[in-house]
């Protein structure tokens, strides 16, 4: 089958008052600048210090990159479009651009999902900690996480490659997703519909709620710890949940449609796709007395090395 006659199609883009895009293409171009200088901060710091031995660290270092090219796929161009006159993108593109938001997405989706892995196995198993999380199992981890996320994207576009699209060609999103595709398709997707709900909608709830249970556990775990220690492990697991409800609870939304709700979805996506990526290095940071003491040093020793 694949695609019969239409070679481009037409983003209709977040909405279409014409006197909120001047004010919104300042905005996301500031929030696209926050999002990688944030980002590439995290990640430059726990690579140029002795953070990036701990695996905590080597997987933000990695959740920090995935951020930087998830929003990477979807912000230039609804920047751009926002000022542009017709806001296409060819049948190519715009494939692409789905394959790269998946694979971004799930990536980070199963990192948060080594995280929390990771935090169970240091405040539960401690006296086992460096055998569970050595470094190639870090490795092994992060090439999984790659490996699951170039799958799930590879599934989603061959279905995509294989249905006609032939009339309408105005995409009701500013990014090429799979939901607004489907629409256009000139056949019936209702099945469609439902094997992707399954897969994509049901995988993202249960990984949430493993990652809910998970930090449950190590909350459990904490009653008995001394209050120091306490108050370190609530801190690190505090940002870790406020992350994990940030990016996932819009995920969630969109691909466990309740009702037909596409305008909704574009608010949702939003957040997954411009505002956790924004916040995740401040979250990460601000409660994080390591990161800021590494930070000084990081960038202090390299001020004071370009000064002699």
């Amino acid at each position: 089958m694949g695609h019969e006659n239409i070679t481009e199609f037409i983003l209709l883009g977040l909405f279409s008052d014409e006197d909120a895009k001047i004010a919104c293409f300042v905005l996301f171009s500031l929030c696209y600048i926050a999002i990688l200088s944030g980002n590439l901060l995290v990640l430059l710091t726990i690579r140029g210090s002795r953070l990036s031995e701990q695996p905590m660290y080597f997987f933000l270092s990695y959740l920090s990159f995935m951020d930087v090219c998830f929003t990477s796929t979807v912000a230039p161009k609804l920047i751009t479009d926002l000022l542009a006159q017709r806001k296409t993108i060819s049948y190519n593109s715009c494939m692409a651009q789905m394959f790269y938001a998946h694979f971004f997405g799930a990536t980070e989706i199963f990192i948060l999902v080594a995280m929390a892995y990771d935090r169970y196995a240091a405040i539960c198993r401690p006296l086992h900690y460096m055998v569970i999380m050595s470094r190639p199992v870090c490795y092994i981890i992060v090439m999984a996480s790659i490996i699951g996320a170039f799958i799930h994207s590879v599934l989603h576009v061959l279905i995509m490659v294989e249905l006609p699209f032939c009339g309408p060609n105005r995409i009701d999103h500013y990014f090429c997703d799979v939901f607004p595709l489907l629409k256009l398709a000139c056949m019936d997707t209702s099945l469609l519909v439902i094997v992707i709900i399954t897969t994509t909608g049901v995988m993202s709830i249960l990984t949430f709620v493993a990652l809910v249970i998970s930090y449950l556990i190590i909350l459990s775990t904490l009653r008995t710890r001394s209050s120091q220690g306490r108050r370190k492990a609530l801190s690190t697991c505090g940002s870790h949940v406020t992350v994990v409800l940030l990016f996932f609870l819009p995920l969630i939304f969109t691909y466990v449609p309740v009702a037909d709700s596409v305008s909704n979805d574009k608010v949702f996506a939003l957040f997954y796709t411009m505002i956790a990526p924004m916040f995740n290095p401040l979250i990460y940071t601000l409660r994080n007395t390591d990161m800021k003491n590494a930070m000084r040093k990081v960038w202090c020793w390299r001020k004071r090395s370009e000064g002699k």
